[in-house]
């Protein structure tokens, strides 16, 4: 059975949206990889409840009006990982804080060079998706 999951699109509270937040895995899978913060969504959570609660304990940022943006299949045999991820966008208020149990290392990116890299996930398309339609 898929599980659901939650990823996040943090742009910085100046409002450039060009810029985005990424973390860098210190568990497994992917682990020493890229990503966007995120994760599962709990028994009787909402979706919106899950991506802000992640962005939190990920990144200690506030994820401010999450929009959703769309869903995406994350199938990886190799891993026993099958998910439904549904990726919301949004602002992170506050500073930043490393969460090491999850996390190693947390920094901000632009949107080309974010596409250009070999992201944990799915996340390249993801990321792809927002900077097609973010403007729509």
């Amino acid at each position: 059975m898929p599980k659901a999951t939650v990823a996040a699109i943090i742009t910085p509270e100046n409002g450039n949206p060009d810029l985005i937040l990424l973390t860098k895995r210190s568990i497994r899978p992917f682990q020493g990889h890229w990503c966007l913060p995120g994760g599962h969504i709990d028994d009787y959570e909402t979706a919106e409840d899950a991506v802000v609660r992640e962005v939190m304990e990920e990144t200690g940022l506030l994820f401010a009006e999450p929009a959703f943006l769309y869903f995406f299949n994350e199938l990886f045999p190799e891993y026993h990982f099958h998910a439904v991820a549904l990726a919301f966008f949004g602002i992170g208020k506050g500073s930043t804080r490393l969460m090491p149990d999850e996390v190693e290392e947390i920094a901000w990116f632009s949107l080309e060079e974010a596409m250009t890299m070999p992201l944990a996930f799915n996340h390249v398309k993801i990321v792809q998706h927002y900077a097609t339609h973010r403007k729509l």
